[in-house]
């Protein structure tokens, strides 16, 4: 075997074993980010002539702020897979939310698929392995298993082995990628289900979610006030 050859086979062993640590070592923690604030000069007031307007009152004037003060306390929870790369979607509305809703508590979190496929793709690395293992030491393993002689497909992964571990480690990956998605997309708040992806087939535009989870907050908020003025 020349030094081509075991570079070929050299890297898909490489990654294979890589996927396998991946797959058992815990994530590492979050490190909290500090943000950096940059000072900047006050500009120079300058005196504007005082005109007569009207008193804004309460009742009167309307609050820029969807949210006002009906948020405080209360969680959205966006749970979103992260293997289909929707968290650029799930940091987007997180944003939102904080912005429309102050004091508003938003966690994101990943939403694990059910747990046969779950179980599935831990089961495929195990796969990979065995067969890389028997393209390259298939005349030893199937004597010792009670074959008298390998069976006719082994042969013809063992023609061109190389193509084989290859695609082998290339199908393993997309199966498990598969497996490890559930597409999921899915918005609580306080508890109760505000938007499902799993059920509408699309993501919530940012105006669309706003709506629900205001309304969802103003809901709540009438039912806590109903429910004190009932105990007192």
């Amino acid at each position: 075997m020349d030094r081509a050859q075991l570079f070929l086979l050299g890297i898909p062993m490489f990654l294979f074993c890589t996927d396998i640590v991946n797959l058992f070592i815990p994530p590492p923690p979050k490190v909290p980010t500090t943000n950096q604030f940059h000072y900047k000069p006050p500009n120079p007031i300058t005196q504007q002539p005082i005109l007569n307007q009207p008193l804004h009152f309460p009742t009167q004037k309307s609050s820029g702020i969807v949210g006002g003060g009906i948020s405080l306390g209360s969680t959205v929870n966006i749970n979103f897979c992260s293997s289909c790369s929707y968290r650029g979607n799930a940091v987007t509305m997180k944003n939102m939310l904080d912005t429309s809703f102050p004091g508003i508590n938003v966690v994101l979190a990943n939403h694990p698929p059910p747990l046969p496929k779950r179980l599935l793709s831990k089961a495929v690395p195990v796969v990979q392995f065995g067969i890389i293992g028997t393209i390259m030491a298939g005349e030893q393993i199937f004597p010792r298993l009670g074959f008298a002689a390998p069976p006719p497909w082994f042969y013809s992964l063992r023609a061109n082995k190389f193509r084989s571990i290859a695609s082998t480690w290339l199908l393993g990956n997309f199966i498990q990628s598969f497996l490890q998605s559930s597409g999921a997309f899915e918005v609580y708040c306080n508890g109760e289900l505000v938007f499902s992806k799993l059920k509408e087939n699309r993501f919530p535009s940012e105006i669309e979610l706003r709506d629900l989870v205001g309304r969802k907050l103003s809901s709540s908020r009438i039912v806590d006030g109903i429910g004190g003025g009932v105990w007192s």
